[in-house]
């Protein structure tokens, strides 16, 4: 399907509203996009101003604005598995709840591991790029406690690689410079703060830079983003393509606290690229017609 499928996500938080208000402000063509959803839900939360085609999921529950509901998590885990099955130009999908997901029995951290189970084929491996601009950040490691972070040599051999890969496709930047970000704080300095430096990045970066790939051995987190952040700031090239980071709150906080609702959370390593706003249900703010589309209109603007 040569069109841009959008996913409401959960149909208790504002996923539906921010979706009818990025495609009203956008102004797409209508043989531009599909939007995995209901009716019932779309008609609850807005109107849309253009007559574009709806795939329906059904969802018989009653609309609970700001709740955490079974209901609302098997309607987000069919919309996803619609969306794949259809196999469009790119994905867009709006927040869904991890907890909802859970309570349908959908036992997933996350959408990009719903994708990755219904999209992945001979090894893919999904991957979470968050970009806001130039500025690109990603996770070695996703949704996961702190305690069970593990990076391996072989597990970020072949991440380099693959990200390697999808910069000269999705991106067209050949030879793509990446910063790695130091495990532990200082990048260990020299052992007295933690090894992972000596016995698992440094070996790996260097196996990867004997094979061309231009990518730095790793450099305290703390400082690193500094430069990222001005650049973003400042509208100008950054001097790396792509930062990687060890974990998930490593990554975001800089790219979030510098972009906000702008940072669109980019999976990559599939056939098809997905895209989603960086921020979640807000059930908080759900029904209240006051969410900002900014996310969600970032999120349409990186598959045009």
């Amino acid at each position: 399907m040569d069109k841009i499928a959008i996913t409401t996500g959960d149909p208790n938080g504002i996923g539906a509203e921010i979706t009818i208000k990025a495609l009203n402000q956008l102004d797409l063509p209508e043989d531009k996009v599909v939007i995995i959803s209901n009716r019932k839900i779309l008609n609850y939360y807005g109107k849309l101003d253009k007559n574009y085609e709806i795939i329906e999921i059904p969802y018989e529950a009653e609309i609970e604005a700001g709740k955490v509901t079974k209901e609302a998590g098997e309607f987000s885990f069919q919309s996803l598995k619609k969306v794949c099955e259809i196999k469009p130009k790119a994905i867009v999908t709006a927040p869904v709840a991890k907890n909802a997901l859970h309570l349908a029995g959908h036992i997933y951290n996350g959408q990009t591991e719903v994708i990755e189970k219904h999209l992945a084929h001979d090894n893919q491996l999904a991957e979470m790029l968050f970009v806001a601009n130039g500025f690109r950040v990603l996770l070695l490691t996703r949704h996961c406690a702190l305690k069970e972070v593990n990076i391996t040599k072989e597990l970020l051999i072949t991440k380099v690689k693959n990200l390697v890969k999808t910069f000269e496709t999705q991106f067209n930047i050949r030879n793509p410079k990446f910063a790695l970000c130091g495990f532990n704080p200082h990048s260990g300095e020299d052992g007295i703060l933690g090894t992972e430096e000596i016995d698992i990045l440094i070996p790996a970066i260097k196996e990867l830079q004997a094979q061309g790939i231009n990518i730095t051995l790793p450099l305290p987190a703390d400082t690193l983003f500094v430069k990222a952040a001005q650049h973003y700031y400042n509208n100008t090239k950054d001097e790396y393509d792509c930062y990687l980071a060890n974990y998930h709150d490593q990554g975001l906080i800089p790219i979030k606290t510098v972009a906000g609702d702008k940072t669109v959370n980019m999976t990559i390593g599939l056939d098809i690229v997905r895209t989603s706003p960086g921020h979640g249900t807000a059930f908080d703010i759900a029904g209240r017609n006051i969410a900002s589309p900014d996310g969600m209109i970032a999120a349409i603007k990186e598959v045009l």
